[in-house]
């Protein structure tokens, strides 16, 4: 393995690095457990393989890992002919530049061809708080669940990023993992198993369905035990997949609540909220939906937990907004 010196694999440095964010270390974990499974897994990253964790990838598998250097859109072209030997190719940068730097390529080498590359969008929303506007990303599920034939997900933490990655393994298409820092609290416990395009449903209410993605999930149920305990009747569903909507989660929801609150780490246009309005309206569903998020704006620039309590997508900020929702 080769790595930068004072960069070692035994570097407090690096293990610092990867203890803080156990999410890291499950992509680049569960990308090499399925290479020495048999897998055609190629990894590349653009520079970034200690900010991703995928140099645990690298150690275990380095004749199938890919350094592009700071090259985003040829990564993803490269990805596309990879994929056309029959290889899978997982190609990981910040969120911001996967989904709107290399778009183009997504679009047209990618998702027009149909070929199963797996583009992993990490750091996503605004978990690189202080790294300013260029590195957020706050569009990409807009960008990306309207994009032809491209399979959307976000998953909730560690554990469902790793079954996420293992349930699309043989998926014959393209996918976009929206993952974030890697330091998301635990929801599941290791080993748990997702189904794509099926929401996690926690629970169901009568006044109030929340309806997650990604590192909202965890907040949302905090916010629902809160509410809970006063005595409203609430429910939490873990939309992971953003496209394909589970419908018949999302109708169930809307038929037996009186508002649904979709929660999300992006603006509120575009994104869950947008996928969601489309869906009742389009089947006449009579149900008030509230969409939290980023309300048409550019992030400031801060610490990501000083910016999830600004912008209330913290537990507290999640109760608040949907207690105000109820008694509008």
């Amino acid at each position: 393995m080769s790595v930068a010196p004072g960069l070692q694999p035994e570097s407090w440095h690096l293990l610092s690095l990867l203890e803080q964010a156990p999410g890291l270390q499950a992509l680049g974990d569960t990308l090499a457990d399925l290479a020495d499974e048999g897998h055609p897994v190629v990894v590349g990253t653009a520079d970034l393989k200690y900010s991703n964790g995928l140099v645990r990838f690298q150690d275990r598998h380095p004749d199938k890992y890919l350094q592009f250097g700071i090259s985003e859109q040829h990564m993803v072209s490269t990805a596309a002919g990879l994929a056309t030997t029959g290889l899978r190719p997982y190609v990981a940068t910040f969120a911001s530049f996967m989904a709107l730097l290399a778009c183009e390529q997504i679009r047209t080498d990618v998702a027009y061809t149909r070929q199963p590359v797996r583009l992993i969008g990490h750091h996503a929303g605004i978990t690189l708080g202080f790294y300013g506007t260029s590195h957020h990303a706050t569009e990409d599920l807009a960008i990306t669940r309207s994009i032809a034939g491209l399979t959307v997900i976000a998953p909730a933490d560690t554990a469902a990023l790793a079954a996420a990655l293992r349930a699309t393994v043989d998926h014959p298409g393209p996918v976009y993992f929206r993952i974030g820092r890697g330091r998301d609290p635990d929801v599941y416990p290791a080993g748990t198993t997702l189904e794509i395009g099926k929401a996690v449903e926690h629970g169901t209410g009568s006044d109030l369905t929340l309806i997650a993605t990604g590192s909202m999930v965890h907040p949302a149920l905090g916010a629902a035990a809160a509410l809970s305990a006063d005595g409203y009747s609430v429910g939490v569903l873990d939309m992971h997949t953003v496209k394909p909507l589970d419908e018949e989660a999302v109708l169930g929801a809307a038929r037996r609540s009186r508002l649904l609150m979709t929660v999300e780490e992006h603006n509120v246009l575009g994104g869950l909220g947008g996928a969601v309005a489309e869906l009742i309206s389009e089947h006449g569903v009579p149900v008030r939906l509230h969409r939290h998020g980023i309300r048409d704006q550019y992030s400031l620039i801060g610490p990501p937990t000083h910016l999830y309590g600004h912008y209330r997508l913290d537990a507290p900020g999640v109760e608040a907004e949907a207690r105000e929702a109820l008694l509008a």
